[in-house]
Order: C-alpha cells, then structure tokens, then sequence
C-alpha cells in the first residue's frame, strides 16, 4: 500500500474537532505539570514527555471501539490520558502517591487500567510488541471483534523480537495495529545514522502485513488511518503496520539535554506543524469557536491538571507493608467465564 502523508477531505464535525482539541490540550498541559514537578524532584527515576506528539494517540483514540486494548512504552502518559484514565490517578502514580493506579509503586513506566484496557508502559524497549500481539491472540482465541494497538517507537523498530512478532501475527491473522511512533530521534541518534531503511513501515512486506506511513503531526490523519487499519484487522486480514511520522519537543526524557539537534530545528517544528496550532486553527477559520472559547477550554483543562497535581501531593506515600503486594496473583483463572 502506498504511503500516505496528509489526511484527505472529510466531513469532520465542530464537537469532533472540539473533542480532539481538548484531548491534546490535556495532554499538552498535563505533561507540561508533570515536567514541573520533576524538576521540583517530586517525581524520581525517569520521565519521559509526550509534548509534540499528542495527535498520535489521540487520533488512534478516535479510531478505537469499546473493548480494543493498547500497549506502549515508557512514553506512556498520554496513552493513559487519551484512553479515559484519570489524571489524578496517573499524576499521583508518577509521584510514587498511594492514589496511583500502581498504588504509587511503578511510577512513570508502570502504569496499567484493567477497565481502559490499558496494559502499560514498558521500559525494556521493544518488549510490549510481542505482549501486544499475544493480546491480539486472545481476542482472536475468544472470537470477539476486539483490535489490539501495540506502539513502539522508531529505536525499537530494530529490535529482532519485532520481526519475531511480524512473523506470528501474521502467520495467525492476529488482529493487531502496530504502531510505530516515529518521532525521529529514537533515545538521541536520528533516523537517517541508524537505520539504512528509513521507511519503518514496509518492513511487513516481508511478512506480507499491510501497512503505510502517516502524518502523525495531523490528528484527522491519524484518525482516518486508524480506521483503515482498525477495518483491515476487524475483517480478519491480520495486522496492519502504521508508522506515524511524529516529532517530540523534549529530550528522549527528562535528563536529555537534547544536543543533537539545533534549537531552530525544534522551533520550526512547533511553529510550523504542531498539532494543537492546526486544530486550533481550524476551529477560528471555520468560526466553530472564538478565542474567548478556547480561553475557556485552556482555563478548564489547567484546572483539570493542576487539580491532579494537588491531588498527588496530598496522597500519602504508600505504606511499607505494599512492598509484600501485587507480588503474585492469589487466584490464576484457568478459563474465561
């Protein structure tokens, strides 16, 4: 399938492309609060920001049905926020608080919902692309319609589990979205020193898994992308590989100066292509909101964010006895019910 770069014309409504503006804005905002209260030393170990590529995941969002999973890395804030996970859960989680969603003990990498079926944040790169596709195969096993979205990021993308996975999840038709985050930089080496392939996405050719690169700067992109893939998996053809064409503003975390790469590269990007902008842009020139509008929804979100904030602060740290829980499992079903 040929690449495709830039979302066609579509009937996009004013509440969809308020939504998406919310949506990104959250996460925009949220990770913005979380940067601060690292370097408050509030949140420890690493923190890795998803400022600049929040059209990833929220136009993969838009694509999704009730029921379908995701699994990503450690970059993984805004996939907990996109899929419904409540801020102060994961704000009270990425400062290790008991009101985390791993009850303050895996903070910023470790972070799971069984009700979003959200199945983490992983730090060993490339290690939740074959959990990703054995996820898939129990939706498979079952015989239900669900779709799993397995993301990893352009560094990863040379990892020899991946091939291993392409290789099942296309011998078994597994109904699995690969999703390759491609920000360009991996953990600080570009794309064009690292890889003699750069188009990350037809490497399932050899597999014979469909696939296509995508603007992951234009959440419409995302979205109608998303639903090829999601349609492609439903319909029992197997996996699809999307490689999302993306670009993050910050270091690969928290303690990277970001050296390889000049300042203009990273302004002209934000001036140029940032997702948010050209949402918020659509909205004035279509005169679907005004600026006093998105004032409003600004205020509303940091509302949102720093209630999350105070919420993490106030939460007690957990108590020593936690360290003997979530151990192992007490009862291991045998069967589904």
């Amino acid at each position: 399938m040929a690449a495709r770069k830039s979302a066609q014309k579509s009937n996009i409504s004013a509440e969809e492309l308020t939504k998406y503006y919310r949506e990104m804005l959250l996460i925009r905002r949220f990770e913005e609060k979380a940067g601060q209260l690292y370097g408050m030393g509030l949140i420890g170990g690493f923190c890795h920001l998803y400022i600049g590529q929040e059209a990833v995941v929220v136009g993969l969002e838009a694509a999704a049905e009730e029921g379908d999973k995701r699994v990503t890395s450690y970059r993984d804030h805004g996939h907990m926020l996109a899929c419904g996970m409540d801020p102060n859960g994961v704000m009270a989680e990425l400062t290790g608080r008991e009101g985390g969603y791993s009850k303050g003990k895996g903070g910023s990498m470790h972070m799971f919902s069984k009700e979003k079926h959200f199945y983490g944040g992983h730090g060993i790169v490339g290690a939740q692309v074959p959990l990703g596709a054995g996820l898939a195969f129990s939706d498979k096993y079952r015989g239900n319609d669900r779709v799993t979205f397995t993301y990893f990021g352009d560094g990863a993308a040379n990892q020899g589990q991946v091939y291993e996975t392409y290789n099942m999840a296309q011998l078994w038709d597994l109904p699995v979205v690969f999703v390759i985050e491609n920000n360009q930089y991996a953990m600080g080496t570009s794309v064009q020193r690292s890889t003699k392939s750069p188009a990350l996405w037809k490497r399932g050719e050899a597999y014979g898994i469909a696939g296509e690169e995508v603007d992951g700067m234009n959440v419409l992109a995302v979205k109608e992308a998303g639903e090829r893939a999601v349609a492609h998996c439903r319909a029992g053809k197997g996996p699809y590989i999307l490689e999302v064409k993306t670009y993050r503003y910050r270091g690969h975390s928290m303690s990277d100066p970001a050296k390889y790469r000049t300042r203009e590269e990273v302004q002209k990007m934000r001036e140029e292509r940032d997702p948010i902008e050209q949402i918020r842009e659509m909205l004035l020139t279509g005169k679907h909101a005004t600026e006093e509008d998105l004032k409003a929804i600004d205020k509303d979100i940091k509302d949102i964010v720093n209630k999350s904030a105070d919420f993490a602060k106030e939460s007690p740290e957990p108590a020593l006895d936690e360290l003997w829980t979530d151990i192992y499992a007490a009862d291991v079903p045998q069967k589904s019910a």
